[in-house]
């Protein structure tokens, strides 16, 4: 395993962002999408680095001292890696600037392995949004780190 990078999204990272993000969820984010999130002055976006290509990212929102993780997708080829948790130590770090406190997000009830590393890092099961997800049809678990 390579050495993983953590850094600010950068608007030439997007193609692969892109990718990751088509290969993960059923209604991704559009390349506009990740570029307007990425424009305002209170959003953390960061892409982990392996071997010079992107490994995974994250996307964050942070209002009012808390953090709405709005992405976290990692590519296939590096899951079990580590590369989500590192992702999320280093969210933390940066949503000090805007002294976040706490974070949420919302994950399918279904996606075992993201809750696992979700619980590893401290979230807790705080509530259910009904049918929330499309194709398929599934209820997310909200999740927060207080």
């Amino acid at each position: 395993m390579s050495e993983i990078v953590i850094r600010k999204m950068q608007a030439e990272d997007l193609p692969e962002v892109c990718e990751i993000e088509k290969d993960n969820f059923s209604l991704p984010w559009s390349e506009k999408s990740f570029k307007d999130s990425m424009g305002r002055n209170d959003t953390v976006f960061l892409v982990a680095l392996a071997d010079g290509e992107v490994a995974g990212y994250i996307g964050c929102y942070c209002i009012a001292g808390t953090g709405e993780i709005t992405n976290v997708a990692v590519k296939a080829s590096h899951r079990r890696n580590g590369i989500g948790g590192k992702l999320l130590e280093r969210l933390y770090q940066e949503g000090a600037a805007f002294d976040t406190q706490e974070f949420f997000l919302e994950v399918r009830e279904s996606n075992e392995t993201a809750i696992g590393l979700y619980s590893r890092q401290g979230f807790v099961k705080e509530g259910i949004r009904k049918n929330f997800y499309e194709m398929p049809v599934e209820n997310a678990l909200i999740m927060w780190k207080h």
